[in-house]
């Protein structure tokens, strides 16, 4: 039982004791105490004036008074109003510092025997990622983490929308403008070869629709007709039919961008256990059909349609196939569905997608739970909010986008010159500094993607992003770097760093309390980010930990510390606090640099 444990225990002896109130361990909790006032901890005697039938104040008097008495941990308290403030005695922090720095899995919490699988990237085959699919990819990953952290094993999903009228459109323009160009002659990433096409496409087809109107034909008319459009829903049919040389093309053009795609993941530090084509999916759910059908859960119109009826959860009525017996998107997305529980019996899902589709999954869940699916209940939206620039929001079909490979060039070319600027790469050979500039630049995107809310709309500040001081990820790397240099002149003069010398120590600074505090608090704030699916609150704790080391390491003397022991101490907090950073930071995707 750490003191955490045994002042909670103390606090329930309390109440009995006190007002002879029998209150659930699960009812009661610490929060750290405001900065303002003295303590540690406090704990909120609102919720059971009801057991003491006294004002707050006098609740959480009679509280203090018996637990410095009886619970060891308390060395003293203040009241303010209705917070009970303990000031934990000074053993008990180094206690809790040594189960800290000896522990062999700090930082990974015992497995829980579940499997949930995390769906994320979903890139189209017509097109590069852009800034919103950073967004996706680094919330998917960091959260992907997180769950692993907290004890789940973990199935990194994506699926690839690798098929459909969007990829013939790219397809088409190819064959029109082409003229067989590829990847190597272009000198382009096979995503940005296929993308350029995608463009061409829409330019061409508003042209088209323009000498259409021109000959008397309605706006509406026109985008039916434009030859280009009757062409790309033609290749769609043929795909549909196997035709040779339309799947031959298909393959040549999507192996362009798997390729330019895979370079990309690689420079974002991305990965997958599992990959789903929607080529081999867009099938998948006509059983589910006829099984909905007979179950009662769907109905059939007198076209034929099946449509399933969700007015009593709150929506409506909903297409789930069509009349002619072809797909809709919620066919293919219920079969895949079950696909994914098939091939890793999972009882939780994730899928990681931006907010425009929540009516979509909103629907997906309820009828996959009508459908009484075991997986059901584990099914989950992660909605995030779109990021937007000074320039407004993005078009992919006009070629408005900020390109993810270049906006990653981008930032690690702005990290060079932050960091020249600050002269932080003095003794550095080239190499190092083109590996310090890479891991600065995707540190400082990764952070500033994943420090807000994933329900949050967003607005991306690039030059913000890399800046050395506040809220970012450099700040945190440079405070990993500051700790490292001060382990390695550890090293060089021989400090013990064994835990047989801390137990001399008699007082410690009150940054010092806090620091062990924060450390003490690590796998607490990994286990709420993995609940709350969000990995922003993982990364303000970084933060308040490196915002504290840094007033550790201005306040309290290291080197010139003349204790032995202190010393030695000291260096073993700079060494757990390093080690915490460069743990928390791996699980958002973040290098942190050993100097700078």
């Amino acid at each position: 039982m750490n003191f955490q444990d045994s002042i909670l225990k103390g606090i329930q002896d309390a109440f009995a004791s006190c007002f002879q109130a029998s209150i659930p361990l699960e009812q009661l909790s610490l929060a750290p105490t405001k900065k303002e006032f003295e303590g540690s901890y406090t704990f909120v005697v609102f919720p059971f004036l009801k057991h003491s039938q006294l004002s707050p104040e006098a609740t959480a008097t009679q509280l203090g008074n018996y637990l410095k008495t009886e619970v060891g941990a308390v060395k003293n308290f203040n009241v303010v109003k209705g917070f009970l403030n303990l000031v934990v005695a000074q053993e008990e922090w180094i206690n809790l510092f040594n189960q800290v720095y000896t522990s062999t899995s700090f930082g990974q919490l015992p497995s829980n025997g579940q499997k949930v699988m995390v769906e994320y990237s979903s890139p189209n085959t017509n097109k590069p990622l852009h800034l919103g699919h950073l967004r996706n990819n680094f919330l998917g990953y960091a959260v992907a983490e997180l769950l692993k952290a907290s004890g789940y094993e973990v199935i990194k999903a994506n699926l690839v929308n690798d098929r459909g009228i969007h990829i013939c459109k790219s397809m088409v323009a190819y064959q029109h403008f082409g003229q067989g160009e590829t990847p190597e002659s272009s000198g382009l990433k096979g995503d940005h070869l296929v993308g350029k096409y995608y463009v061409l496409f829409d330019s061409h087809y508003k042209d088209q629709q323009k000498g259409l109107i021109s000959t008397g034909q309605s706006e509406d008319e026109a985008k039916k007709n434009a030859p280009l459009l009757l062409e790309a829903q033609e290749m769609l049919r043929k795909w549909e039919d196997q035709d040779l040389i339309v799947l031959t093309l298909w393959n040549k053009m999507n192996g362009w961008v798997y390729a330019g795609f895979n370079s990309t993941y690689q420079r974002m530090g991305i990965d997958f256990d599992v990959t789903y084509f929607e080529s081999n999916t867009y099938l998948l759910g006509k059983d589910i059909v006829e099984e909905g059908l007979a179950k009662g859960v769907f109905f059939k119109k007198e076209n034929g349609a099946v449509w399933v009826d969700l007015t009593e959860e709150g929506l409506d009525e909903k297409l789930v196939l069509r009349g002619d017996g072809t797909s809709v998107y919620i066919t293919q997305d219920m079969g895949t569905a079950d696909l994914k529980y098939q091939d890793h019996e999972i009882k939780k899902s994730v899928y990681v997608v931006g907010n425009e589709q929540d009516y979509h999954f909103d629907i997906l869940f309820k009828i996959m739970r009508k459908l009484g699916r075991s997986y059901g209940p584990g099914l989950y939206h992660l909605s995030y909010g779109m990021v937007d620039l000074p320039t407004g929001k993005m078009k992919s079909r006009e070629g408005m986008v900020v390109d993810a490979d270049e906006l990653m060039e981008e930032m690690v070319a702005t990290a060079a010159h932050h960091t020249k600027e600050l002269g932080k790469i003095e003794g550095f050979t080239e190499d190092q500094a083109t590996e310090l500039y890479e891991i600065l630049g995707l540190g400082a995107l990764k952070y500033f993607l994943l420090k807000v809310d994933p329900k949050k709309r967003m607005l991306f500040n690039p030059q913000e992003s890399i800046e050395f001081q506040g809220n970012t990820g450099p700040f945190i790397q440079y405070s990993h770097a500051r700790i490292a240099a001060i382990l390695r002149k550890a090293e060089q003069i021989g400090v013990d760093l064994s835990i047989e010398g801390f137990a001399y120590i008699n007082e410690l600074a009150e940054t010092e309390a806090t620091l062990i505090q924060l450390l003490n608090d690590f796998e607490r704030k990994i286990k709420l980010a993995a609940e709350e699916y969000s990995p922003a609150i993982l990364t303000q704790y970084l933060f308040d930990l490196a915002k504290e080391y840094n007033r550790f390491y201005a306040e309290i003397p290291i080197f010139h510390e003349k204790d032995q022991h202190l010393q030695a101490f000291r260096v073993a907090l700079s060494f757990q606090t390093a080690k915490t950073i460069k743990r928390g930071m791996s699980l958002l995707g973040i290098k942190v640099p050993e100097r700078m």
